[in-house]
Order: C-alpha cells, then structure tokens, then sequence
C-alpha cells in the first residue's frame, strides 16, 4: 500500500536533471543539452517537455515589473524505460528565438544610439535571466519529475 502510494507521488521515482552549457550564443538560436534520468524503480517516461523561458525585469522598488516569455519549445513524446539504479541520457536540441524591443533593434542597428540604449536601461533597471526547464511524463504517476536551470546568452 505504502509503496504504491510513493509510486504515485513520485517518490522514490523517476528524478530529472538536466546538462546544458553555462552560456548559449544568441546568434546558434538553438541550445544543446542532455537529459539524465535515473529512479530507484523501474518506471517509463512516455514525454519530454523543455522550455526555454526569459524572465524581463525593469523598474525600481514598488514600481518594478516583471515579465515572462517563452523563446522556445520542444515536446518529446518517446517511450524510456528506466531501470532501477541506472542513468539514462537523452540528448535534444532546444531552437529559441529572442525577444526585441524595437528600442534594442534600433540600437543594435545604430552604433551611436546603442550607448544611448544601454544608458537607459541602466537607469531603468531592465535586466533578463533565462532559463531552461524540463519536465518528464511518467506512467502511472501524479507529480511530474522537473529540473530548471539558469543560463547565459551571449
């Protein structure tokens, strides 16, 4: 009974972990990585979600916003079988695309306005983090293995 019960949640179940690059070159527009599962029982994975997210901010103190978007999506939907105490990899290729402002477009196009630019997102504040998240569907159980990870984008 108890052991079922951990099946269903997860626990002592399928754990996710993802291996990417510290740092992705903007101009690839694609990040490659890999996808480690291992469990300390035999479960099948039947999907893979991996999701390349930026979160926006900008603005100071009560004022500050922020903003999430979605540069990138890939679903895998492929059968694993994950044997007990064993690490199995699954390589994939995430194709992204940034977000623009049209004031970032215009100083990237105009070398004298891009200080300008920049100038004025320091005083606002504007920064971006992206990540990675991955997420696995597995047979038979109500919580999802995840992973998330931060990474760079030159």
């Amino acid at each position: 009974m108890i052991g079922k019960m951990k099946k269903w949640l997860g626990i002592e179940g399928v754990k996710l972990e993802l291996v990417i690059p510290n740092d992705v070159s903007e101009a690839s527009g694609q990040v490659e990585g890999k996808i480690q599962f291992r469990s300390m029982n035999e479960q099948t994975v039947t999907g893979v979600r991996i999701v390349f997210i930026e979160k926006y901010t900008r603005g100071r103190g009560k004022d500050k916003l922020s903003d999430e978007y979605e540069l990138g999506r890939k679903e895998i939907y492929q059968e694993i079988d994950i044997p007990i105490d064993t690490v199995m990899e699954m390589d994939f290729t995430l194709p992204f695309q940034l977000v623009r402002s049209d004031i970032e477009d215009y100083g990237r196009k105009n070398p004298l306005a891009g200080g300008v630019v920049r100038l004025a997102k320091y005083f606002n504040q504007v920064k971006s983090v992206y990540r990675i998240e991955a997420e696995a569907i597995v047979k038979g159980t109500a919580l999802n293995p995840f992973d998330r990870k931060e990474i760079g984008v030159r």
